[in-house]
């Protein structure tokens, strides 16, 4: 099975649903909502400063595909991307990513809770939880996922 190094993590290619010359996207293992995903550079890059222009380009309009598919496979009215750039940004994982969550109305208490519940869900990702997912339902949802980007 090939797997992609993000940050201190590896990414089987079952998480993976999408890939692009420059970019890749994956399931979370600990999704803030169903439907919470991934998008980071190919290449390990821990700060946004960091990435070629040709990077950015690659890793935005990525982003762009995998949130239209994202909305429409998880019923989604909005998507909230958010990328934590640096420590004091709360960024734990050294590597770059933007997290695209699907968005409902009233999906939170305060609409920017998700930005808290983002934080937490990457804090504790280096510590072992009885909520992280299976990797069969995370290979069901890349599958999925992936079923919707064969046509962008």
């Amino acid at each position: 099975m090939a797997m992609i190094r993000f940050g201190q993590h590896v990414v089987t290619s079952s998480q993976i649903f999408f890939q692009s010359a420059l970019s890749f996207a994956f399931v979370n293992i600990r999704p803030v909502v169903p439907g919470h995903v991934l998008v980071a550079p190919k290449r390990l890059v821990e700060r946004f400063v960091g990435l070629t222009r040709e990077e950015v380009t690659d890793l935005f309009v990525s982003a762009q595909k995998v949130s239209m598919a994202v909305e429409r496979e998880f019923k989604a009215t909005s998507c909230t991307l958010a990328i934590q750039d640096g420590r004091d940004a709360g960024q734990t994982v050294k590597h770059v990513h933007v997290h695209i969550v699907p968005r409902r109305p009233g999906d939170f208490k305060r609409n920017d809770d998700v930005y808290d519940k983002i934080d937490d869900s990457e804090a504790s990702l280096d510590a072992l939880h009885h909520d992280m997912r299976s990797e069969q339902d995370m290979k069901e949802e890349a599958s999925r996922l992936s079923k919707l980007l064969d046509f962008s």
